[in-house]
C-alpha cells in the first residue's frame, strides 16, 4: 500500500482563489479585508512566517500592515500599538508572530487583543467559544486540518482519532474541532503510557510534538489517515515534520507531507479568518 498523498498546496490554491474572490467582493462595497502584523525581535524563522503571511494576504487582495519592533522593545509600546489597531475599524484582523522576547507576558499580549479582531483564534473567549460550538475564529492550524480531511471526504462521526501534543496552539483546539464533528479523540503526550496502544486504533492521527521523524510507519494502522503538523529543520537544512515519512506512507491510506502540507493550509485559514472578519464588519456598518 502507497498511501494517498494529501497535497496542501493545491488545497490551499484552490481556496485561496475563493477568498481573493470574497476579498475582492468586499472590497468593492467599500470594505477592503485588512491584516495586521507584529513582529517583536530578529527571529528568523518568525521573520520568513511573516513574509509568507504577508505575501499571502497580497495575493488574496487582502490589505497588509506590518509593525517590526527590536528585541528589547518594551511591552507597553506594543500594547499600545495593539490598543490602536484595536480601535482602527479599517483593521480586521490582528496578528502578534510567537515566539516573543522572553520579557514579554505572552498571555497579556494575547488577551489584549479584541476577540472580534483575533484571527490566530488564541484569545481566551474564542477558545471558551470554540469549546462551547458557538461562534469563534478557529486557530489556524487545526481549522487547516479540518479542511483537509473534508477534501478528502474522510468520515468523522465516529471515527477513532489520536491527537499526539496538547499544545494550546495545535492540540487542545484540534481534539475540540474532532470532538465535534463527532469522533471519539484520545489526547497523547509526554505522559501518556504505551503512546503506541493508542496511535495504531488511530483512523485519524494527529502528531503536533515538534520532534523530528518521532511517528513511525509501526506505530500506524494501517489505512489511518496521517496528519503531520510538525516543522522540524533537519543538521542538513532539509524540512521534515513529526512522522517518518517514508515509512509511514507504506502504511497510512492517506498522508500530509512536509513541506507541502499543513504549512500553507494555516496561512489559509489566517486568510479566510481576516475575509470573515471583514464580513462581519460590514454587516455592522
Amino acid at each position: 500500500m502507497t498511501a494517498r498523498i494529501i497535497d496542501g498546496n493545491a488545497l490551499s490554491a484552490k481556496l485561496r482563489g475563493e477568498l481573493a474572490a470574497k476579498a475582492a467582493e468586499l472590497t468593492a462595497q467599500g470594505t477592503q479585508p485588512c491584516l495586521a502584523v507584529i513582529l517583536v525581535g530578529g527571529d528568523p524563522a518568525s521573520a520568513v512566517y511573516v513574509r509568507n503571511k504577508v505575501a499571502g494576504c497580497e495575493k488574496a487582495g487582502i490589505k497588509s500592515l506590518k509593525f517590526e519592533y527590536p528585541q528589547d522593545a518594551a511591552p507597553a509600546d506594543v500594547l499600545g500599538k495593539i490598543a490602536e489597531l484595536n480601535a482602527d475599524p479599517s483593521v480586521h484582523g490582528i496578528l502578534v508572530q510567537l515566539p516573543l522576547p522572553k520579557h514579554f507576558d505572552e498571555k497579556a499580549v494575547l488577551e489584549a487583543i479584541s476577540v472580534e479582531k483575533d484571527v490566530d483564534g488564541f484569545h481566551a473567549e474564542n477558545v471558551g467559544r470554540l469549546s462551547q460550538g458557538q461562534e469563534a475564529f478557529v486557530p489556524c492550524t487545526p481549522n487547516g486540518v479540518m479542511e483537509m480531511l473534508k477534501s478528502i471526504d474522510m468520515p468523522l462521526r465516529g471515527a477513532e482519532a489520536v491527537v499526539i501534543g496538547r499544545s494550546n496552539i495545535v492540540g487542545k483546539p484540534m481534539a475540540m474541532l474532532l470532538t465535534a464533528a463527532g469522533a471519539t479523540v484520545t489526547v497523547c503526550h509526554s505522559g501518556t503510557r504505551d503512546l503506541n496502544f493508542h496511535t495504531r486504533r488511530a483512523d485519524i492521527l494527529v502528531a503536533a510534538i515538534g520532534k523530528p521523524k518521532f511517528v513511525t510507519g509501526d506505530m500506524v494502522k494501517p489505512g489511518a489517515v496521517v496528519i503531520d503538523v510538525g516543522i522540524n529543520r533537519l543538521p542538513d537544512g532539509k524540512l521534515c515534520g513529526d512522522v517518518d515519512f517514508e515509512s509511514a506512507k507504506d502504511v497510512a491510506g492517506a498522508i500530509t507531507p512536509v513541506p507541502g502540507g499543513v504549512g500553507p493550509m494555516t496561512i489559509t485559514m489566517l486568510l479566510a479568518n481576516t475575509v470573515e472578519s471583514a464580513t462581519r464588519a460590514a454587516r455592522k456598518a
